[in-house]
């Protein structure tokens, strides 16, 4: 697209499905880097990424010709898949449907990437699900509780 000039930042958040503790400290690296791996592939820039043990927070430089639910679609899939064929969990990995997307702009993201690097911090006092429910109504986003979160 020549002459297409843009900037557009996504936070891009989504928990494991039942939103079981299931991303475990050994191998959260080796995941992080494989869905870096993704996400450069789909020609887009993988900026922050980090999580807790059941869910992931990933902040991206999004081109305009792509389509952010096909890269979040194809980050699910492949990660999953990844994840069962090294066999870390026992029984099936599966991401949660759904996920959220939140835009930045420019200046704002020296303050969004210490957000994703300091998640542990965050979480001692916040749930995952408090912490998303923050996010839903901060960006203004209308939500009804019962469609959040799948369940175990």
């Amino acid at each position: 697209m020549a002459n297409t000039y843009s900037q557009l930042y996504i936070h891009i958040v989504f928990a494991v499905k039942g939103r079981e503790n299931l991303i475990s400290k050994n191998w959260k690296d080796e995941i992080y880097k494989y869905i870096t791996g993704i996400v450069t592939n789909k020609g887009q820039k993988l900026i922050a990424i980090n999580g807790m043990p059941d869910h992931i927070h990933i902040l991206i430089g999004l081109k305009p010709d792509k389509s952010i639910s096909d890269l979040v679609r194809d980050i699910k899939a492949n990660s999953s898949k990844f994840i069962n064929a090294k066999r870390w969990i026992n029984g099936k990995f599966e991401w949660q449907n759904g996920f959220g997307a939140f835009t930045y702009g420019h200046s704002q993201l020296t303050n969004i990437i210490k957000y994703i690097e300091n998640q542990e911090e965050h979480h001692k006092t916040r749930t995952f699900k408090d912490e998303y429910i923050e996010f839903l109504k901060l960006f203004n986003i209308g939500f009804k509780n019962e469609y959040l979160f799948d369940e175990i």
